[in-house]
Formats: C-alpha cells, structure tokens, sequence
C-alpha cells in the first residue's frame, strides 16, 4: 500500500532522494511541474516500467492527486516504494514553491476532443429545444462518437483536431540540419 506524503515532508526530504514521477498529461505537465519531476503519463506508466529507476522510492504527483493513486495502484504489484504527494502540484504551488514551466503550452488533445464533444451535445440539446427536434441527433451523433472511440480507441475527432494549425509544432526539433525547413515554417 502506498503511502501518502505531505509537501512539507517532501521539502524536508530533499527531492534527489526520490524520484518525482508526474502522471499528468504531457501538456500539463509543460504548463507547470515540480522541478526534477519526469513526466510519464498514467496512460503509458504500466509500459514505462522501465523508466523508473531501481532502488529509489517513487513519489507520485498530479494536479490534485486523484491520478496519483490511480498510478500508485498500477505500480504496487511492481514492489517499489511508493508514495503519493497529498494534493498535488496544487498544494505545492500553494505552499510558494516554484514550478517549472515551459513558455508556451496546448491543451492536450484529450481536453479539445471533451471540449469538442460537449460544445457538440450542448448545441444538439439547445437547438432540438430552441429550432426543431431533430437537432437532438447531434447530440446524439457526438455521445455514439465518443462511445466508438472509447470502445477502439481510435477517435476521428482527435484525428481531426491533431491537423489543427494550434496543434503544430512551432520550432525545429533537435538535430534537423540547418539546410531543412523548421516545423511551422519558422
């Protein structure tokens, strides 16, 4: 069974004597993380495994901590020494300690197609009751989209949205030649 650990026990243990696994999507962990924190979403943590380091104790974090325990569930089967910081990035921003964060942020593709998906339903619902009811086949269309991709995991929507022109790369990527084009067109 995990434990759970307190910022301030955290602080005072010192963070080389622990390895910070955040479980937070990509995006937000670039939108703000605990320094020397590495980034494994709880999505990919079960064949990350190898990512973690042997013989330190894990300190799991997320936003509030909710995913953190989720995580702390996968890995304690694994016999690692485990624990999960007690609210999260939330509790150490509000306890004034620093967060890393990268200049600029997206959403992550997750919260667009959620966005999407409900602005869908929302408008479907609103129009079947405001114009005609057969607006209510929208809402319909969006709630089967969601069900399709949740029982494939293959989503158009997120398809769609990944060609988006927020969702491309702005700058080149580390080892492109000085001869090839940047990504964006930078």
């Amino acid at each position: 069974m995990s434990r759970v650990i307190s910022v301030t026990e955290l602080r005072d243990k010192g963070l080389p004597s622990v390895q910070l696994v955040d479980v937070r999507s990509i995006s937000e962990f670039a939108a703000g993380h605990i320094g020397s924190a590495v980034n494994i979403p709880l999505d990919q943590l079960e064949g990350r495994i190898a990512d973690l380091r042997p013989g330190v104790p894990i300190v799991l974090v997320c936003q509030a901590g909710t995913r953190a325990r989720m995580a702390a569930g996968l890995l304690e089967p694994c016999g690692r020494e485990l624990a999960v910081l007690e609210g999260g990035t939330n509790a150490w921003t509000s306890a004034g300690l620093p967060l890393v964060r990268s200049l600029k942020t997206r959403w992550s593709l997750e919260r667009q197609v959620r966005l999407g998906a409900g602005l869908l339903v929302l408008t479907g619902v609103l129009l079947s009751l405001r114009a005609h009811g057969y607006w209510v086949f929208l809402a319909a269309f969006a709630g089967l989209g969601l069900t399709f991709a949740g029982l494939t995991d293959f989503c158009p929507m997120g398809i769609l949205l990944a060609r988006m022109p927020w969702n491309k790369r702005s700058h080149c990527a580390i080892g492109v030649s000085q001869t090839e084009p940047c990504a964006g067109g930078k």
